[in-house]
């Protein structure tokens, strides 16, 4: 699904997709560890699996990525973050994404580990 950009971005910062994950989407670098993360939640509620991969540390990344377009991913709540600055090489972003799908409405809670090479941030994992 391709977003206007002056549509609010599925991220939930309150800016425009164009202002707002859809820089990232097109090729801008996100500045933090947390705009990555908000910019791969957008990925995933627009169905971009290819910007989920690019962003994705070559250590850790499948080699493909298949996502189901039965789920909607309708909201985004950052709960904390550690690190993840303009100025840092790792940072941790834990978040509860809501979704619905056939089998309902539901959360996915997650914090995720990322590290920051040659001036880009990649998702690294989540941690158990």
């Amino acid at each position: 699904m391709t977003l206007d950009p002056g549509a609010r971005c599925p991220c939930g910062s309150g800016d425009t997709y164009g202002d707002c994950c859809g820089r990232f989407h097109a090729g801008t670098p996100a500045p933090t560890a947390e705009a990555l993360m908000r910019s791969r939640f957008s990925a995933f509620a627009t169905g971009n699996p290819e910007y989920l991969l690019a962003t994705w540390h070559p250590s850790t990344r499948p080699a493909t990525l298949d996502l189901d377009d039965d789920t909607q991913w309708r909201r985004l709540v950052v709960v904390r973050t550690e690190a993840g600055g303009p100025f840092d090489d790792r940072g941790i972003v834990e978040f509860a994404a809501h979704y619905a799908g056939d089998g309902g409405r539901g959360v996915l809670r997650e914090t995720s580990r990322f590290v920051r090479e040659d001036g880009r941030w990649f998702y690294l994992d989540a941690l158990a």
